[in-house]
């Protein structure tokens, strides 16, 4: 009886505290960083790991232009986070607060009239990504489009469609139907050119369905303020994508800076005006406004991390991807470029540290090497550069896809865009508008805030267009 009542007072008690690891952010960085931490943790009793991301999916970025081109279904190019890791805790929302020292976050819930709460943590992992830069230029953030959500993307395919049900309209005059297919691409790097070719593919591709609008009335315009197009890929290929763009119709102009964006069109720094009421801008990134409120310190406005990706003065905090100045070791410590096959390895190597500090022990140095980079851009072509051999024409085309179809995560999101990409051959595209004029005017308010706006912009997108 004495053993027995002893054996009941040894069992009273809460159980020991498990510790949190947090992910802030769902992107290429964050996502593979819970993917491997799933994979180390997630059947764990002692460790929970959470990530937090304002979208419940995961987005393969790379494939963004062939949304707006109605080449792929928006679907197709998204998975459930809920799906991808099942044995992880997932929290939808914004950051809105990060308390480094007292090791809170808060998130915010809601949209627009929603409320926040507080997460405590033992490890946390900022992968918050990156913002548009538009360079303190209040015209290009209410006048213009972006590219970087899923929303941006399907806002753009019905914008576009919807200019070109504009100008069909008989009572439309030569000089206004000129200005409404007239279509402007701001930025000469990736997002850019793949942008500006996927548009102009696709406006090309619709106009046998628009009986009122040439193509001679159609203009697709790219304005870098570089020296050439796709610095990244060196001259040679820069060259090339210029002239393959030229060839298919594009107007491209470099060394021109925007000085800015109106309801008009798009002011070009000689003061000339270039008449447009589709602008897409794509002209760089920038940090997310929440790092400037933490006391770290900061390269050109990322996070500065050592080499195992760990915040200096705060332990227990790494920082990978857009948002985080990597040390390149194999460049000289330069800061590695913002690419997804960056972010993605440093998702494997920052969750490999994590476990290692929750054993107590130190982490490992990252280090990767670029394999290279590609870029489609148009009328099934690309350029790319793979281990130092470089490709254009169709053939780079066909890597592009070969190596992004293979990069895509979960069997069913291969298969899905490789349906996608079968039937576009076979297929001339879609103009369904599933958004109508109304939604569209909406979804672009200069009186808004610039994150609402962003929110209205992502949520509205994604709504079929509801019949009144």
């Amino acid at each position: 009886m004495g053993a027995s009542g002893k054996s009941k007072g040894l069992c009273v008690g809460a159980p020991p505290r498990r510790k949190r690891v947090l992910i802030l952010g769902g992107g290429f960085a964050g996502m593979y960083a819970a993917l491997h931490l799933e994979r180390r943790l997630g059947k764990r009793d002692d460790v929970e790991v959470t990530l937090v991301s304002r979208d419940n999916y995961f987005l393969f970025t790379p494939m963004l232009h062939e949304v707006a081109a109605s080449d792929l279904n928006a679907t197709a190019i998204v998975i459930s986070l809920r799906k991808l890791l099942p044995h992880l805790t997932f929290v939808e929302g914004d950051v809105s607060g990060l308390d480094l020292e007292a090791k809170k976050v808060t998130v915010a819930h809601g949209g627009l009239d929603g409320h926040s709460h507080t997460l405590d943590y033992d490890c946390v992992v900022l992968a918050l990504g990156s913002e548009t830069n538009f360079f303190g230029k209040p015209g290009p953030r209410d006048h213009a489009l972006t590219m970087k959500t899923l929303g941006d993307a399907m806002l753009l395919r019905n914008c576009l469609i919807d200019r070109l049900e504009e100008a069909d309209a008989d009572c439309v005059t030569a000089g206004q139907r000129d200005a409404i297919v007239t279509f402007v691409v701001v930025g000469g790097g990736f997002a850019g050119v793949e942008t500006a070719g996927a548009i102009n593919d696709f406006i090309h591709g619709a106009l046998p369905f628009y009986p009122n609008i040439q193509h001679a009335n159609v203009r697709v315009m790219l304005l870098h303020g570089g020296q050439e197009v796709l610095p990244e890929l060196g001259k040679d290929l820069g060259a090339y994508t210029r002239k393959k763009l030229i060839e298919n119709g594009v107007e491209v102009r470099t060394g021109i800076h925007v000085k800015d964006v109106t309801e008009a069109g798009v002011e070009l720094p000689d003061g000339t005006v270039v008449p447009t009421k589709t602008v897409v801008w794509t002209a760089g990134v920038t940090p997310p406004r929440l790092l400037e409120t933490l006391p770290c310190e900061r390269v050109r406005g990322r996070l500065k991390v050592n080499e195992r990706l760990e915040v200096p003065g705060f332990p227990g905090v790494w920082a990978l991807g857009d948002c985080a100045a990597v040390p390149d070791l194999t460049r000289g410590g330069e800061p590695c470029p913002p690419t997804a096959q960056h972010a993605l390895r440093q998702g494997l190597a920052v969750a490999r540290n994590v476990c290692a500090a929750l054993k107590g022990q130190p982490g490992k140095a990252f280090r990767y090497r670029m394999l290279g980079q590609l870029a489609a851009i148009g009328q099934r072509s690309g350029v790319a550069r793979v281990l130092g051999l470089k490709f254009s024409g169709t053939f780079a085309w066909v890597l592009w896809r070969t190596i992004y179809l293979f990069k895509l995560p979960k069997l069913e999101t291969k298969v899905r865009v490789a349906m996608g990409w079968t039937l576009d051959l076979f297929f001339r595209k879609d103009v369904v508008q599933v958004i109508g004029p109304r939604e569209l005017d909406q979804l672009t308010l200069p009186a808004l805030p610039l994150g609402s706006r962003e929110q209205v912009r992502q949520v509205q997108a994604l709504q079929p267009h509801a019949q009144s």
